[in-house]
Formats: C-alpha cells, sequence, structure tokens
C-alpha cells in the first residue's frame, strides 16, 4: 500500500471498529466499501474479517461474565438451520437482486425504531425489549417473529456472508443490557468468523502482502477499542439503543450501494 492508502485503510480501520467496540456488530459491512475500493477485494476482505476477528474475540475474553450462552445457542441453531436454505438459493436465485431486497427490509426496520426512538424517546414503545411483557399469546408471536428473523438471518449468511443485521435485529429485543447485547453478539462473530479464517488458511489466502497489511492495521484497530470502550461504558441504555438502531441503519444503506 501506499503511504496516502494505508492511511486511508487505518482511518476506515479505527473508525468502523470503534462502533462495533461500542455496539458489538457493524464494523466488516460499514468498511467493507471503502476497503475494497482502496486495496480490492482480494485483499481488503481477509484483512477486514481478521481485524474483526480479532476485535470480537477481545470483547469476549474480556467481557465474558456478560456473555448470555442461552440466547446465544438459540442464534446459533436458528442461524445454522438456515444456512444450507441460504447457500441453495446462492445457486439459483439473483444474488444482486436478493441482496438489495434484504438491504431494503433492514433500512425500513431500522429506520422505523430510530424514528420511534428520537421522535418518542419517553413513551412506552412495545418493540423496545425493556418493554413489559403482554399476554401470552401475543408474547409467543413475537418469539415465532424473531425466530424466523434468525432462520433468514442463516439463509443470508449462507448465500451472502452477511446475515448480521438481522441478527441484530433479534438480539435487539432479547438483550436489552448494552453489555450483554455485545458480549453476546461478538461471541457470534468470533464462531463465524473462525471457521471462515479456518477456511482462509486451508485455501491459501493469507499471502505475505495481506499477513503484512493486517499487522499494520493492527495499531489503528487498538486505538479504535480504546475509543470503543470509553464510549460504550459512558452511554445509557437509552442512548444505546439509538446507536445501535442508527449503525444498524447505516449497514442497510452501505449493503444497499455496495
Amino acid at each position: 500500500m501506499s503511504p496516502l492508502v494505508f492511511a486511508l485503510v487505518g482511518l476506515t480501520v479505527l473508525i468502523t471498529h470503534a462502533l462495533e467496540a461500542i455496539t458489538g456488530f457493524g464494523c466488516t459491512v460499514l468498511a467493507l466499501p471503502f476497503v475494497t475500493a482502496l486495496v480490492g477485494v482480494k485483499t481488503g476482505v481477509p484483512i477486514l474479517a481478521t481485524l474483526a476477528w480479532i476485535l470480537a474475540l477481545y470483547i469476549v475474553i474480556t467481557k465474558w461474565k456478560f456473555i448470555n450462552f442461552k440466547e446465544f445457542f438459540v442464534i446459533v441453531f436458528f442461524v445454522g438451520l438456515g444456512l444450507p436454505f441460504g447457500i441453495m438459493a446462492f445457486k439459483s436465485l439473483d444474488p444482486g437482486l436478493l441482496k438489495k431486497l434484504l438491504a431494503l427490509f433492514i433500512i425500513a426496520s431500522a429506520g422505523w425504531q430510530v424514528y420511534r426512538r428520537f421522535t418518542r424517546p419517553n413513551r412506552e414503545n412495545e418493540n423496545c425489549p425493556a418493554a413489559p411483557e403482554g399476554a401470552l399469546g401475543e408474547r409467543l408471536r413475537n418469539r415465532i417473529f424473531y425466530y424466523l428473523l434468525l432462520f433468514a438471518g442463516g439463509m443470508v449468511h449462507g448465500a451472502f456472508a452477511s446475515g448480521g443485521p438481522l441478527v441484530v435485529l433479534y438480539a435487539s429485543k432479547t438483550l436489552p443490557d448494552k453489555g450483554s447485547f455485545r458480549a453476546t453478539l461478538c461471541l457470534l462473530w468470533t464462531t463465524l468468523n473462525t471457521v471462515l479464517l479456518i477456511n482462509y488458511v486451508r485455501s491459501g489466502v493469507f499471502t505475505a502482502p495481506i499477513l503484512s497489511g493486517t499487522a499494520g492495521m493492527l495499531p489503528f484497530l487498538a486505538t479504535g477499542i480504546l475509543i470503543g470502550e470509553k464510549i460504550h461504558h459512558k452511554v445509557d441504555e437509552i442512548l444505546f439503543g439509538k446507536i445501535i438502531f442508527l449503525v444498524l441503519l447505516a449497514t442497510g444503506f452501505f449493503m444497499l450501494i455496495a
């Protein structure tokens, strides 16, 4: 990389990984359009995948006590069910169209939540994780809907390796505590990206330029983590919920234009 490209990639890594250190998601999909435009897909994707794995592993190790293992296994179960269907769909359907439809769904869902949280912050929101549970039938219907989101997230991940936004929609409902939300999602990303990195190693993706590029990004990653950690501990649950859906909204737009 030239010095200018190195600095631009580093700045992108710092900002996007600080956001993930705050929320527990979003760094790869937000950084991908910029980094791949600067260094190409074959270089950018492995670098970002490795940095995301390091960040998620750091959160898992340091915030282990906040992980909600019950919800983690629920997520893994339903995402795992959807994976093979996504792999089959990728082979038979137009991937470009499917990805645009997914992005539009994420924009609509996140945009509605942003509107509710900013325009009616003091009103009870039945879609908010902290809201009291309704009748048994209503709770069951809500659960089924969110399980379907996870299943769809598995399908999307099988097709595009980008099912995270749908998982985030589920986690925003079931993991109201910001520490648990972040740590549980990071355990999921650590698990998924470990499989991905093992595949990279087996297929010889990690060439010398990619390894050196990844090593060069580590100071930017560390700085992003420090900034994100400070912000995460300062924001309250209400502001944290707003940040989650703002990042998710940005993710949808980035998926739409990528």
